[in-house]
């Protein structure tokens, strides 16, 4: 999976997404850490890549483009702490490929996943 790791995802996630075999890099690799939530979702789109983030701004941002891509994965967390969020991403990421795939805004809670396909 390419991923996308807006800037309030560790770098310490980012490799651990790596180790696990993704194209992961976080938003400072390739913008200016003060970039808008819009310019981070058009280099998403551009790159193919799937943003990863806590960020609830994303959501809409994405939803009102009415296109189906890039997927969102939104992390709505009881803690934040990196290996509890590792943990969890590694929980899921396999299971909700296919709809990354497909243009999803997919929310990840810590006991469940929540979809919603993107339109075209």
């Amino acid at each position: 999976m390419k991923i996308l790791a807006d800037i309030h995802i560790s770098p310490i996630t980012v490799r651990f997404l790596q180790d696990l075999g993704h194209d992961a890099i976080r938003v400072n690799e390739i913008l200016p850490s003060n970039s808008s939530d819009k310019t981070i979702v058009e280099t998403a789109k551009k790159e193919r890549r799937v943003i990863i983030t806590q960020d609830l701004d994303f959501s809409e941002i994405i939803s009102l483009t009415g296109k189906k891509a890039p997927s969102l994965i939104s992390l709505r967390l009881s803690s934040s702490r990196i290996e509890y969020v590792n943990k969890r991403l590694e929980e899921v990421l396999p299971r909700i490929e296919y709809d990354v795939e497909k243009g999803s805004i997919i929310v990840v809670e810590d006991s469940r996943i929540r979809l919603r396909s993107l339109l075209v």
